[in-house]
């Protein structure tokens, strides 16, 4: 699956908010070309953490995934516990960053839902280059983070 064909399938979604920051929007430069996924149908950035992103370089402190690599991203989601249990076999909170861990996954292995490398005891799990093995369930995650960040908004919304 293309980078272009996930940007499609999210913002296909009701109500998605997708920045894309780039030079002169006053955005942080590390930021520029990475993708940034809200659920907020009025346009308005919303107070929260997006529900899912996708990054297309390595960052100071997260190049395990090896994003240098010619048309390699990363595809990143957020999951609620019981979902990071059932993919990842561990609890969240029991996730520490990448240097410490003793996971048997690479990574930098495409095609493989892995914990992710820094905000894994947030509940975010990621997928390099997602292919034939992770599709469907990559589509499933997005739609479930879709939803939870949709019933947010509405119970925001309906509390003001």
């Amino acid at each position: 699956m293309s980078l272009d064909e996930i940007r499609s399938y999210i913002g296909d979604l009701d109500g998605v908010l997708t920045l894309e920051p780039q030079p002169g929007d006053g955005s942080p430069e590390i930021s520029w070309g990475d993708l940034f996924f809200y659920y907020a149908p009025d346009g308005v950035v919303p107070r929260t953490q997006p529900f899912a992103t996708i990054v297309t370089k390595d960052y100071p402190d997260d190049k395990g995934s090896r994003l240098d690599r010619p048309d390699t991203y990363r595809v990143n989601i957020a999951v609620v516990a019981s979902t990071f249990r059932t993919l990842i076999g561990r609890e969240t909170r029991e996730s520490v960053p990448r240097e410490s861990e003793t996971d048997d996954v690479d990574p930098s292995t495409a095609d493989v839902v892995i914990a992710h490398p820094v905000y894994a005891s947030a509940g975010w799990v990621s997928v390099v280059d997602p292919g034939t093995a992770t599709t469907p369930t990559v589509h499933e995650l997005l739609r479930s983070a879709h939803s939870r960040a949709r019933d947010t908004y509405e119970r925001r919304t309906r509390s003001k």
